[in-house]
């Protein structure tokens, strides 16, 4: 069982019932899902940027990525429809866990002058989005060996039924939230 999996049953499930003050345990938030995407606008010049982006996403998220095209043809940008500009991943279960552990534990720190991420970066509806400016903080990619640097998007899917529920949730995970931010 993943680490963050077990803190959760054992620990953070009964602190939140009685912050939350349920309890059924299915009124709990908790993750559901992690969607891991990366835009690449210029693979288009280059297809050996995508191949690249598309190896990094497997190693980093653990399982094969979706190649992502383009639905309609955008003459500004050089855009025609069904070409391939992107890749995501959306993580479940296991891997889901094990990914949160890494990125909490090793990628964030890892991330140049970090002083947290931002508390407010919620949706409304309890899910949180943030993205990194590239993908050498996960220990999984050989910074040596990389040729291109390419940032990515992470969006945390929660149960939560607003923002501070799913805020608190991340925080009982570990998640490192800024703390000079005015939360809304």
């Amino acid at each position: 069982m993943a680490r963050l999996r077990e803190q959760y049953n054992k620990t953070i499930l009964p602190e939140l019932k009685k912050e939350l003050g349920r309890e059924n345990p299915h009124a709990i938030p908790k993750l559901e899902k992690i969607i891991i995407s990366m835009g690449l606008g210029k693979s288009l010049q280059d297809r050996k940027r995508l191949e690249e982006a598309v190896e990094h996403m497997g190693q980093i998220a653990g399982q094969k990525p979706q190649i992502t095209r383009s639905k309609k043809a955008v003459a500004g940008f050089k855009l025609r429809e069904n070409l391939e500009v992107g890749c995501r991943v959306t993580l479940r279960g296991q891997r889901m866990y094990e990914f949160l552990d890494r990125l909490i534990t090793l990628a964030l720190p890892r991330v140049r002058d970090f002083r947290g991420i931002n508390p407010n970066s919620f949706d409304g509806n309890g899910n949180y989005s943030f993205g990194l400016t590239e993908q050498m903080v996960f220990p999984e990619i050989n910074a040596d060996v990389a040729k291109y640097t390419q940032g990515l998007n992470i969006t945390i899917v929660t149960s939560g039924r607003d923002n501070g529920e799913s805020r608190l949730l991340l925080t009982k995970f570990g998640m490192p939230f800024r703390k000079d931010v005015k939360l809304k």
